[in-house]
């Protein structure tokens, strides 16, 4: 199974992100998604997951309200629709895929590359 995440960018607060995962491989519907990201300085971590048939999802406390994670499987597309985004955003974030649904990083199998965001004026 293959990640590629896009979507990331430079904004200022309190702008709005999109960002996606394009999945290739089989049985990538039979899968959770994560975003975990990782900021300067910090350790990489969960900031969502969702289900394989989206009837769970998880957040990170201090994203709630403004992210929310999404999936398509029909296009094995996967989303995070970020708002109202803080300084405190920025990082590199990364796509994942797995069998537990979980904000721990060490569980998941599959990883992307990454896509930058950075929230700044």
């Amino acid at each position: 199974l293959t990640l590629v995440e896009s979507g990331g960018d430079l904004v200022q607060p309190g702008g709005s992100l999109r960002l996606s995962c394009v999945a290739t491989g089989l049985g990538a519907w039979g899968f959770n998604i994560g975003w975990f990201r990782q900021s300067p300085g910090k350790e990489r971590e969960g900031v969502a997951c969702i289900s394989s048939d989206s009837s769970r999802t998880r957040y990170l406390e201090d994203v709630k309200g403004r992210f929310t994670i999404a999936r398509d499987n029909r296009k094995n597309i996967y989303y995070l629709h970020m708002r109202d985004l803080k300084p405190e955003d920025t990082g590199i974030y990364y796509c994942a895929a797995g069998n537990t649904l979980t904000l721990d990083e060490r569980v998941w199998n599959y990883w992307g590359q990454g896509t930058q965001v950075a929230v700044s004026s």
